[in-house]
């Protein structure tokens, strides 16, 4: 269970986000729209743990990460978070497998008992075959299914996805949309997509949209 309550971000004295509460059992699938500079962002790295709460909470599985120490942040969002970036982020100088394989490393996980895992992933999402292959023999819309594959090769309790694909074709970018929700149900994941795209969003199980006043929908 993901629980977030009267949650706010101040910038420079500024209020960028206020009151903004939302609670998401296990499976469920949701979209987050919004108008530019209402704060889509801001709430998405609040929600990742890359950035402090002025005031709320944020809990996961009965803990209020927003009051752990980095340390303690580090561990939650290594074993518990999985994110899917519309950059990508995966590392050219790792194969497709290695870069799937990254999240079991930081686990402590290496050899075999992270690449059967890693292997699986890349078989769930088509790309089984180029296991072997460098980041740079690969299309924007492979790497962003590698992308998928690393954020959920180590079963994370909930998935954050940012804008994952302003950098694709429509094509592709429909294929990557229903992929992430198909495997986030699968794996019986909170998932939270970010967007600015009615489209993208469409393909969650609900919408959700950032104002002013917090979350309505």
């Amino acid at each position: 269970m993901l629980e977030i309550e009267n949650l706010s971000r101040r910038f420079s004295g500024r209020l960028v986000l206020q009151d903004v509460s939302l609670r998401l059992a296990p499976g469920e699938y949701v979209a987050i729209v919004g108008e530019s500079g209402v704060g889509k962002s801001t709430l998405l790295n609040l929600i990742a743990g890359l950035d402090r709460p002025d005031g709320g909470q944020l809990v996961l599985d009965g803990c209020d990460y927003s009051k752990l120490d980095e340390d303690a942040l580090t561990h939650l969002r290594r074993d518990k978070l999985g994110f899917v970036f519309q950059a990508f982020h995966v590392l050219p100088h790792l194969t497709v497998r290695q870069n799937v394989a990254l999240p079991l490393w930081l686990q402590g996980v290496d050899g075999a008992a992270a690449d059967g895992p890693a292997q699986q992933l890349l078989e769930a999402v088509g790309l089984g075959g180029r296991a072997a292959s460098w980041p740079r023999e690969l299309s924007g819309g492979e790497m962003q299914r590698v992308a998928i594959a690393r954020a959920l090769v180590h079963r994370p309790r909930l998935v954050l996805a940012d804008e994952p694909t302003g950098n694709l074709d429509p094509a592709n970018g429909a294929k990557v949309l229903a992929l992430l929700g198909e495997r986030i149900r699968d794996a019986g994941a909170i998932g939270i997509l970010v967007t600015h795209s009615l489209e993208a969003a469409a393909t969650a199980d609900r919408v959700l949209r950032l104002t002013a006043e917090g979350l309505v929908g």
